[in-house]
């Protein structure tokens, strides 16, 4: 059990991409913080999930 943006969510994710993966947010330009620290771009695909992160997800809208 992991919280997305204040939302208690279960996932089977193992990586933090593959979590973007199964939110359909893989190919759009986002900012991730896990447990309050930034994760680049770079650290996705190792970066390894635990029961219990807060992840914040923040993604660029357009518009003016």
């Amino acid at each position: 059990m992991i919280t997305i943006n204040g939302k208690k969510t279960e996932t089977n994710a193992i990586f933090l991409s593959d979590l973007l993966v199964q939110i359909d947010l893989a190919k759009q330009l986002c900012a991730v913080e896990v447990n309050k620290t930034l994760v680049s771009h770079k650290e996705r695909e190792t970066y390894k999930l635990q029961d219990g992160d807060d992840i914040e997800i923040v993604t660029l809208v357009g518009g003016g």
